[in-house]
């Protein structure tokens, strides 16, 4: 994540692939949390895809935050909230890099 370009701006443009395409993570509703969640919930089993369950566990506490603050989609939650979910969803990598 780039660290003097605007933090919130760079999460809420990157794509998350959901529901057959590719959206800005910004965009994204309490139903798409849902869906993703129940998704990557549906994946885990034992060894190497327990490492899922966390994600998902985090695409279910999103759908339920989005529903709490009252808002329709991620980008109107509050920055600090916004910019604490994305490595814990992996919208982006949690220590940010892949490598």
């Amino acid at each position: 994540m780039p660290e003097t370009e605007d933090q919130l701006e760079y999460v809420i443009k990157q794509t998350v692939f959901i529901r057959g395409a590719n959206r800005p993570f910004g965009e994204l509703t309490r139903e798409d949390a849902q869906f993703r969640g129940a998704e990557l919930k549906a994946t885990v089993g034992w060894g190497p895809t327990a490492k899922v369950a966390p994600i998902a566990r985090a695409w279910t506490e999103l759908s339920m935050e989005l529903q709490r603050a009252g808002v329709a989609t991620v980008g109107e939650l509050p920055r600090e909230t916004v910019l604490a979910f994305a490595p814990k969803l992996w919208v982006v990598p949690p220590r940010g890099s892949l490598l």
